[in-house]
């Protein structure tokens, strides 16, 4: 039997004594048993760990403070050169001074005039001096005598028919054209008329086409062209121009009480619903 010690006494619950009573018929490789068997040399390696991390805490300021001193900057050598500080010799007084530098280039510039308006003066031509050889003015027609007659030359033979003149269609005029019934039947006329193309219908295009056309002093309509057509689809032009034709003859336009021949411009819209 072990002696009998502090640690060995039976209130120890490490004690070896004790263990060996308790595990006599105990399986001993694991278990409590190690536990208490190993119980004071695990206690002092704790204590040993915690003290040597208590150590290594402490020492981290000095630690520290050593491994700065270590580092010190490097001062550099100054080169310390002797300067002379000797008075500089006497000017020269009958040497010339050094010419001046020369001046910098000279940029071009254009000097800039401002504007002056002034009011246009027409100068008139004077009237032209009445001589004998000038031909006289007056209110009543008469023949005259010797060279002073007027003479119109033969032009040549000709059918003696003079072909009229076709004015150019205005666009802006007293009173303009209208269609029969006003702007609400000719809206009625073009949706009852219009036929959607079915290539451009099946393809699903749409959009407006500009028609433009003359108004002839009689009403009717000519001169039928495409301003601005449909994008990608030329059949919607084309029913345009024919719904155009087709119109009934329109009112014509009216510039100084008379009737002229006026340019129209009309949009057709072609929507698929």
């Amino acid at each position: 039997m072990a002696q009998k010690t502090l640690f060995n006494e039976w209130t120890n619950v490490v004690s070896e004594g004790r263990n060996d009573l308790v595990f006599e018929y105990k399986h001993k490789d694991y278990g409590a048993y190690q536990i208490r068997r190993n119980y004071n040399r695990t206690i002092f390696i704790a204590l040993l760990i915690t003290a040597a991390t208590s150590v290594f805490l402490i020492s981290i300021p000095a630690i520290m403070d050593w491994i700065n001193s270590s580092k010190e900057e490097k001062v550099e050598a100054v080169d310390i050169t002797a300067v002379d500080l000797t008075a500089p010799p006497p000017v020269d007084e009958t040497e010339p001074p050094p010419p001046p530098p020369p001046p910098p280039p000279v940029m071009e510039t254009v000097k800039f005039t401002p504007p002056v308006v002034e009011d246009e003066k027409v100068e008139e031509d004077p009237p032209p001096v009445q001589t004998e050889e000038t031909p006289q003015i007056s209110t009543v027609t008469q023949e005259g005598e010797g060279n002073n007659d007027i003479i119109i030359p033969d032009e040549g033979s000709g059918n003696g028919v003079v072909e009229p003149v076709v004015e150019a269609p205005l666009t802006i005029v007293e009173q303009m054209p209208t269609f029969p019934g006003g702007e609400a039947e000719m809206m009625k006329f073009i949706q009852k008329n219009v036929q959607y193309p079915q290539v451009e219908k099946e393809a699903g295009i749409s959009g407006t086409c500009y028609v433009t056309f003359v108004v002839e002093k009689d009403g009717s309509i000519t001169d039928v062209k495409v301003l601005r057509g449909v994008n990608g689809g030329p059949g919607c032009d084309k029913e345009a121009i024919r719904v155009v034709k087709a119109m009934p003859g329109w009112k014509p336009g009216k510039q100084n009480g008379r009737e002229v021949r006026v340019q129209f411009n009309l949009p057709i819209k072609f929507t698929i619903r």
